[in-house]
């Protein structure tokens, strides 16, 4: 029975807890939906003005700085682009450090290098919070959809909190160690992720210009053992999937710049644990080319096979 009350009281301060959400953009704006929609009184911050109206019309409340925003949260979600990004963020001028509350519990689901998150966390503890990484994977789609899988690092005593908000967002919550331990599997996906859409990219492009009809080339893949995410669930190929960013011009999505920033990530991790990434290394130099010319820069990784295509 001691148990059951415990869990009723604790429930109960989750309801009536503020989550403050800072950062809006393709990932982020679709999240603090979610929490809206899940009956979380939430409030927001983003530098676009545009991004914060837009949750302002689902019923969030709206904050001018970060540090505005953590005076009055419980809870607090950031997801940026970068590292300098959660930097400025945390510790910045108008930063959510300024105005923490003891007890406060940050969850970030930037991916930024490990060693920046360790310092942030160092940060925040002493600020009197609790800081875990916990970074998406998913895409747009499962963010919109609240599928997102979520890869946490922190203390386990709280894990079951983080787990209470970020299942609202997602629909796989893991708790994979001390913090950075989330970062290092999401650089481990993105990296892996990077080198097969290369991989789809190329060989969709050949099977296409060797006279494969795209829709029957693909569908033939995603049965096959060549099958993978990149093929079946993201195409990157126009007309063969509806609902991804291919459809559209490769608008919206994962950038690809974004990804090229993983990948910058990924190789610094490997240097640092004197691991070999010999197609993680090639697929950084593919995207840093890609992002060389701002036709491509703006968008979605997927774009790579458009690239491809008019060579």
């Amino acid at each position: 029975m001691a148990v059951c009350l415990k869990r009723l009281c604790s429930l109960s301060l989750r309801s009536m807890s503020t989550v403050g959400f800072v950062g809006l953009g393709n990932m982020g704006g679709y999240m603090a939906k979610n929490l809206v929609k899940a009956g979380k009184d939430v409030v927001v911050y983003d530098v676009n003005e545009s991004s914060v109206q837009d949750l302002k019309s689902t019923g969030a409340g709206a904050c001018s700085t970060p540090s505005d925003l953590a005076a009055v949260s419980d809870v607090i979600v950031t997801m940026v682009p970068s590292s300098p990004h959660v930097l400025e963020v945390f510790t910045g001028s108008n930063g959510l450090l300024k105005t923490l509350k003891p007890g406060t519990l940050c969850i970030d689901s930037s991916t930024i290098d490990p060693t920046v998150s360790k310092d942030v966390d160092a940060a925040v503890r002493a600020a009197g919070g609790h800081f875990y990484d916990a970074p998406v994977s998913g895409g747009v789609v499962a963010a919109e959809n609240g599928a997102l899988t979520f890869m946490v690092g922190g203390d386990a005593d709280k894990f079951e909190e983080v787990k209470s908000y970020l299942d609202d967002m997602g629909a796989n919550v893991i708790h994979c160690g001390a913090n950075g331990n989330g970062l290092v599997v999401k650089l481990c996906n993105n990296m892996m992720l990077a080198i097969s859409m290369i991989g789809a990219a190329e060989t969709l492009n050949m099977g296409i210009k060797m006279g494969m009809e795209r829709q029957l080339l693909s569908e033939i893949l995603s049965k096959s053992t060549a099958r993978c995410w990149s093929i079946d669930t993201y195409n990157p190929v126009p007309g063969v999937m509806e609902g991804v960013p291919a459809s559209r011009d490769y608008a919206g999505g994962f950038g690809a710049t974004l990804m090229l920033k993983d990948l910058g990530l990924a190789d610094d991790m490997a240097d640092g644990s004197d691991s070999p990434i010999v197609l993680g290394k090639m697929a950084k130099q593919i995207y840093d080319e890609l992002c060389k010319d701002e036709k491509f820069a703006p968008k979605d990784f997927g774009v790579i096979f458009k690239k491809l295509s008019e060579q």
